[in-house]
């Protein structure tokens, strides 16, 4: 079988046509723009985007609102809060009246890293040559895509 026919025996099977590609692609250029600036701080990006839900929910979180919130699951999210934990920037305590529930707080530290990495989201706009309408368009259809699969 000559090559161009292999090609064509599963058209779906080519890269091109894989919707996941482009964005696997994507989020992992973004994520790498993002790593450096987050790394000054000692900071994962999946840290990072736990301390925004965090930094937008206010006081105190479930565990489990939070994995929801960020797309999670708790095998992820617990290592994960317990090295933040360690770090000192959040603490962790079970509800009293249901123990299964766990609930995240920020400490003081938590909160002032959120002054020390408010410009990260401009910097990484800047990286990105798309522009605001498109910008929105991707953002509107990525949640899209994340609603539909719920």
């Amino acid at each position: 079988m000559m090559d161009e026919e292999k090609r064509e025996e599963y058209p779906q099977l080519l890269l091109d046509g894989q919707l996941c590609f482009p964005l696997y692609a994507a989020a992992r250029k973004v994520v790498n723009e993002y790593n450096p600036l987050l790394k000054s701080y000692g900071l994962t990006y999946t840290q990072y985007i736990v301390f925004l839900a965090l930094w937008e929910q206010g006081c105190r979180t479930k565990v489990g609102d939070l994995g929801r919130r960020l797309y999670l699951d708790c095998g992820t999210l617990t290592p994960l809060l317990k090295k933040m934990e360690e770090s000192g920037w959040i603490t962790r305590c079970r509800c009293k009246v249901d123990e299964r529930v766990v609930y995240v707080s920020l400490t003081e530290d938590g909160w002032a890293l959120r002054e020390k990495v408010k410009d990260i989201p401009e910097r990484i706009g800047k990286c990105m040559t798309m522009d605001r309408e498109d910008a929105y368009s991707l953002y509107s259809l990525l949640h899209k895509l994340l609603d539909s699969m719920e």
